[in-house]
């Protein structure tokens, strides 16, 4: 198909159907964005590639299509991907219980905590009692203290009864767990079989040779945030937002422990992107990518399990993940309805796809790497001002436009 250029202020190109993706990504690149990527593949071919605006406001370097960012949370969906790889070369089994790889997470009540349920948000460790700080999870020689704090903590209610997102202590438990199976980092494994082969930009554990191309985070600042969550609670008062505010004012909350340990000085979170924290393999956080390397990084995810001829995983190791395998009408700490299909986030079906077979992994801030297998749909967004929403509208829209598009409806 023939490629178009892409609407003022945005660069890059659209292919001939996916013309509303383009004009929403450019709108909001002039209203909303300060710098942005978005990268849209459909059965391994790249249909939407935009990109546009700031990398960086005070030295005005502009956003390119190479550009990077810390991903925040989208990091889970690749710690997913490394999981994934090692259940389907069959050294792992989502019903085992965790203490079967790691004998000593199984004490404090955790001996009966399945892989599964742990990946899945539902063992009750949503928080650790132990407080740490970031200096504890950036330096390895303070990770004794990390290990025991993890293998020591209890539940906080009956493994698999209820669902809590562990916003942190996910990729914690998950790193762990991995590199006691696999004997080799995370990241190094992700590198190889993963981002190298499919021509992915993303890292876990970003290098300084990458330095050059990272974009700088613009978080709202606490205030501003605070505002807006006590204004839309006050017009929204069955809001997500509205309901997260009211659990994170409890001290006590699920919600609040979640968030809350390690302590951020000031609530700065572009902390995340400075060193050391962009050098660690912060497994539920500190990846690093452009739009086009999260997309990329999931074309073998969207395609059941392979791409240009290379299967990198079966496709039935894939078909528990298009199913909703823990699901939740409240879950305990994002106060909406989610779930997770062994570490792949299973979202609402009005939010980021139509299809429920579809899944990956959302960020704090807005950015989103996702797959839809129906339509072989791998999609990966990336911004620099990061959102107060739970759910980014900014990302919402661009998958809207995704699903309004003609090539999509047409079947084309």
């Amino acid at each position: 198909m023939a490629k178009n250029p892409a609407p003022a202020p945005a660069e890059g190109t659209f292919e001939v159907g996916y013309e509303r993706v383009a004009e929403v990504f450019a709108h909001q690149l002039k209203t909303e964005e300060i710098g942005a990527g978005l990268a849209v593949y459909r059965s391994g071919q790249c249909v939407v590639d935009l990109w546009g605006g700031l990398a960086d406001r005070k030295s005005s370097r502009a956003w390119e299509r190479d550009t990077r960012i810390v991903v925040f949370s989208v990091t889970k969906g690749f710690a997913a991907m490394a999981l994934h790889l090692l259940a389907d070369r069959g050294l792992l089994d989502w019903s085992e219980p965790v203490g079967t790889y790691w004998p000593e997470f199984s004490q404090s009540g955790k001996s009966k905590i399945t892989v599964g349920q742990l990946l899945g948000h539902r063992g009750g460790l949503a928080f650790l009692d132990t407080k740490l700080s970031m200096d504890d999870l950036t330096d390895p020689s303070r990770y004794p203290k990390v290990l025991e704090a993890m293998e020591t903590q209890k539940p906080s209610w009956r493994p698999g009864e209820d669902q809590g997102y562990h916003a942190i202590t996910f990729g914690m438990y998950a790193r762990e767990l991995f590199e006691r199976i696999a004997g080799e980092s995370m990241g190094a494994f992700l590198r190889r079989e993963i981002f190298e082969p499919l021509a992915s930009d993303v890292h876990l554990g970003t290098p300084q040779s990458e330095d050059s191309f990272i974009a700088t985070l613009y978080p709202p600042a606490t205030p501003s945030r605070v505002f807006r969550m006590m204004t839309s609670a006050t017009l929204e008062p069955e809001s997500t937002e509205a309901f997260v505010l009211k659990e994170f004012l409890d001290r006590k909350s699920t919600m609040r422990q979640a968030f809350t340990n390690p302590a951020i000085p000031g609530n700065d979170m572009t902390l995340y992107n400075k060193e050391p924290v962009r050098r660690s393999e912060l497994a539920w956080a500190s990846a690093t990518g452009s739009a086009q390397g999260v997309a990329r990084a999931y074309l073998p995810f969207s395609m059941e399990g392979s791409f240009e001829g290379r299967q990198f995983l079966k496709a039935e190791t894939l078909e528990p993940a298009y199913r909703r395998l823990g699901w939740s009408t409240h879950d305990r700490v994002l106060q909406k309805p989610l779930g997770w299909s062994n570490g792949f986030l299973k979202e609402e079906r009005h939010l980021f796809s139509p299809n429920p077979e579809s899944f990956g992994h959302a960020g704090m801030g807005g950015a989103l790497g996702w797959v839809d297998p129906v339509n072989e749909i791998s999609f990966g967004y990336v911004m620099n001002k990061m959102d107060w929403h739970v759910r980014s509208p900014r990302a919402v829209a661009l998958c809207r436009a995704l699903y309004e598009s003609t090539a999509l409806i047409e079947g084309r």
